[in-house]
């Protein structure tokens, strides 16, 4: 996602503001479109898996054509991005607005722990489609969705740290769905909980 280059010392909820992704502006009929869309892959991917389902039964399941669908979302990845979007967007309002400590008014340390475990029921929530979203392309991650406004949010609440924007990257590569898919197996939900709050500890 791209976005203005902006500062840990501008006013932290203008910056949040900036780096949300506005919602797409489109015709009645191009929304319709989408809206079909997106309402097939998500029944079609809950019963079969992300994996299985082809660009061609999401375009039929939906009545648009297969170049209609390959010109809106470019390919699955594109469009595992446009269905967490407004996932996204529930996670950010809370952060911006919503009660602490996952919003406005607590200590910064208790705003991070509350962000570590809130992004954390977020993506096992929809793992196979971040994964998805995240590995298409090298750097995927970095160019999508909302990763500038959880670094920003994550860098402000390490404002104390030697080099927050740094410490908030390392912290966010825990969370990376690639990352996070291979370890749950083996070390289970709550070590995971558990060990990003000891690196987010570490951090600050």
């Amino acid at each position: 996602m791209e976005g203005p280059d902006v500062t840990a010392a501008t006013d932290p909820p203008q910056v949040l503001e900036i780096l949300r992704t506005p919602p797409p502006k489109e015709r009645a009929d191009a929304a319709r479109n989408r809206a079909a869309v997106l309402e097939a892959a998500a029944e079609l991917f809950a019963e079969h898996g992300v994996e299985a389902v082809s660009m061609d039964q999401v375009a039929a399941a939906a009545g648009v054509g297969k170049g209609t669908l390959f010109r809106r979302f470019g390919d699955k990845a594109g469009l595992a991005a446009a269905l967490l979007d407004s996932r996204e967007r529930v996670l950010q309002e809370a952060v911006l607005h919503g009660p602490p400590p996952l919003g406005p008014g607590a200590p910064a340390a208790e705003r991070l722990a509350a962000f570590l475990d809130a992004y954390l029921d977020y993506l096992l929530e929809h793992l196979p489609l971040v994964r998805m979203s995240e590995t298409a392309t090298p750097g995927a991650r970095y160019r999508i969705g909302a990763y500038r406004f959880w670094h920003r949010h994550v860098a402000i609440q390490l404002a104390g740290a030697p080099d927050p924007d740094h410490a908030a990257h390392a912290l966010l590569a825990a969370l990376a769905a690639d990352h996070v898919a291979a370890l749950l197996p083996e070390l289970g939900e709550e070590r995971l909980r558990a060990g990003l709050l000891r690196l987010a500890r570490a951090a600050a």
